[in-house]
């Protein structure tokens, strides 16, 4: 595997080495040690699905708070997205930004969202599908959200949403 570092403090985009040959390629898509040689997580408590019907379909910004703060690591496995992490670390010297990638089905890349950082997206194809492995189990009571166009961000989404949860579209603006 590739690890690439983001300019957000233990964000990595996450690259499958491909071994290819006459009927295609193999790679991994984990490996605990070599995770592990990077300080990531190597546990994943549950493993979740996003499916989003239409494009230009908008999740986020979610993240969970202490104790039960994660780590999740993000792949697309149908369509496309472009995926958005946030720093809402106070002490890490890239609070308040973030860091975009396009992962698509086609990439094949993952993105590895460190504990503490809001997670988001907005899709780019119709059908499109994330698997996400998370470190820790979803706490419903600390689930938090920063709304997705709040200036205090700036973040260049590429398209307005045409779909966006009632949650996301009123988070109030953030007060860090």
């Amino acid at each position: 595997m590739i690890f690439t570092p983001t300019p957000i403090p233990g964000a990595f985009v996450v690259d499958p080495e491909r071994f290819a040959d006459e009927r295609g390629f193999f790679a991994r898509s984990f490996c605990q040690r070599e995770f592990g040689a990077q300080g990531l997580t190597t546990e994943w408590a549950q493993t979740n699905i996003s499916f989003n019907r239409e494009r230009h379909t908008l999740r986020g910004m979610h993240w969970q708070a202490e104790p039960h703060h994660e780590a999740k690591l993000v792949r697309a496995t149908a369509g496309a997205v472009f995926d958005v992490i946030l720093d809402l670390r106070p002490d890490s010297p890239a609070y308040k930004r973030h860091f975009s990638v396009e992962l698509s089905a086609e990439n094949r890349r993952m993105l590895y969202v460190p504990p503490l950082c809001a997670h988001g997206f907005l899709t780019l194809a119709p059908a499109t599908e994330l698997l996400y492995y998370i470190s820790k189990f979803f706490e419903p009571a600390a689930g938090r959200g920063v709304r997705f166009d709040d200036p205090a961000f700036a973040i260049p989404w590429p398209a307005a949403p045409a779909v966006i949860n009632e949650r996301d579209r009123t988070y109030p603006d953030f007060a860090g």
